[in-house]
């Protein structure tokens, strides 16, 4: 963060300082709400939970170097004291943000792939200027001020992703930090029990591209319609990404053995092979997006295409590939799941075990309402058609995976259930074969304990 005195941060965020004599202590380094990675000069978050009282730790982060603590009552050590921290959060990075006139703020949304495709825009941006681009899916009411706050005067870029459960959520976001690149990848069923339907996911989504400036610049996904029709909502320039008629697109796609999508990207007239490192025939959309961000901040085309080919995985649990000692190929996308990224980890599984036995341990899909049942059973028919030998569904209410890959006949793979993950780790151990390829997949927290255990057990080749 930008360096402050507490008895300014106090007066931003309508707060006091306590005691009163220390109002002149100056914080020069990052805000945090986790007391273990607050530094020297740091301004310690202080939430109290259910169980935690983040205040309890304030003395031992400031003994410790920290310049102070933000809470909600004194501490016995320098604190501004506030009646709301998130509120407090939110006015302290609309000021900080607003003094780094050198910055370029670029915000990223959609149903799925945002925080992958943060990192890719992270990736790139970083070869052009000091960028802010933190691993994780930092784009709530909370991580998306904390992100705005680890940006000092030296940040060229900060690259936030934003997500949304309602109409408002997004333009709350923007009020805070106004991005002047907005990237929209896709609309689809995640968390569709709480829009009420895609078309009101599309309504919420928009709010990015209506907040850019006239000078700004809107990536939008042209192979997505309802991305597409968000064009009409922005006075920003608008580029779009894609497969068809796009002004940045790929054309040749193909996939390899292991899952990697080589393209040509074409752009402005110039074309240029991209050989992504990454695995998923989705990465192409995303990576799309990614070079639309880094054309528009200024990247050389060749040098981009090269870059592009270089990207990998930061955030975990999210098309991460391993293999095991034993030589399973394990592709764990286990920190959360929704129809649409499941479908695309399922087709990333299909074509890496072309010629190899394949598992997918897919557990529930959260927030679907009313489609909870009918997308469970997609998932599960698009299992079957792709081929896939064994499935897994885990936990009770992952059980229509199964019902609706029994639909699919001729299909000669093998269904399980599994009441939780140690039953799934169960039904794998029996019967887990050097050369296998498994996902892992499923809402988060659900089946990470499968993907760990694939990572860290031995397994013997059969």
């Amino acid at each position: 963060m930008i360096a402050m005195t507490l008895g300014e941060i106090a007066t931003i965020v309508g707060g006091r300082v306590s005691p009163a004599s220390s109002a002149d202590a100056v914080v020069t380094g990052g805000v945090e709400y986790d007391s273990r990675k607050v530094g020297p000069g740091g301004l310690f978050v202080a939430f109290e939970g259910e169980k935690v009282d983040g205040h309890s730790y304030a003395a031992g982060v400031v003994a410790a170097g920290a310049a102070g603590v933000l809470g909600t009552k004194e501490t016995g050590v320098p604190t501004v004291v506030v009646t709301d921290q998130l509120e407090a959060l939110a006015k302290l990075a609309r000021v900080v943000v607003g003094r780094l006139d050198k910055l370029t703020v670029v915000g990223l949304t959609g149903s799925s792939g945002k925080t992958t495709t943060k990192d890719y825009i992270g990736q790139l941006l970083a070869r052009l200027g000091p960028t802010v681009a933190p691993a994780g899916s930092l784009n709530n009411e909370l991580g998306f001020p904390y992100t705005v706050l680890q940006a000092t005067d030296e940040t060229r870029f900060l690259v936030l992703e934003m997500g949304a459960r309602g109409v408002g959520h997004i333009r709350y976001l923007t009020d805070i930090a106004r991005p002047r690149i907005g990237v929209v990848l896709n609309v689809g069923a995640a968390h569709i029990g709480e829009f009420g339907s895609v078309e009101g996911t599309a309504l919420a989504k928009g709010e990015l591209v209506e907040s850019l400036p006239a000078d700004g610049v809107a990536v939008l996904n042209a192979d997505d319609p309802l991305v597409a029709g968000m064009a009409s909502r922005t006075s920003a320039r608008v580029v779009r990404t894609g497969e068809s008629a796009a002004d940045v697109h790929a054309a040749d796609v193909t996939v390899d053995d292991a899952g990697r999508a080589t393209y040509s990207l074409k752009f402005g007239g110039k074309s240029g092979e991209v050989r992504l490192a990454v695995v998923g025939r989705h990465q192409v959309s995303n990576t799309l997006a990614a070079a639309a961000v880094a054309l528009s901040a200024g990247m050389d085309f060749d040098d981009l295409t090269t870059a592009l080919g270089e990207v990998g995985i930061v955030s975990g649990r999210r098309m991460d590939v391993f293999q095991n000692p034993a030589g399973v190929t394990v592709i764990d996308d286990s920190y959360n799941a929704n129809p649409s990224s499941t479908s695309a980890a399922l087709r990333a599984l299909a074509s890496m075990g072309a010629q190899r036995r394949t598992t997918a341990v897919l557990g529930f899909m959260a927030e679907l309402g009313e489609y909870e049942i009918s997308g469970h059973n997609d998932v599960g028919r698009l299992a079957a058609e792709l081929g896939v030998d064994r499935l897994i569904a885990v936990a009770g209410n992952a059980r229509p995976i199964l019902d609706g890959a029994a639909t699919v006949s001729g299909w000669s793979g093998v269904a399980y259930f599994a009441a939780d993950q140690a039953a799934a780790i169960e039904i794998l151990q029996q019967d887990l074969r050097a050369d296998d390829v498994v996902l892992v997949k499923g809402s988060r927290y659900r089946t990470w304990d499968v993907a760990d255990w694939l990572r860290l057990g031995e397994v013997q080749p059969t």
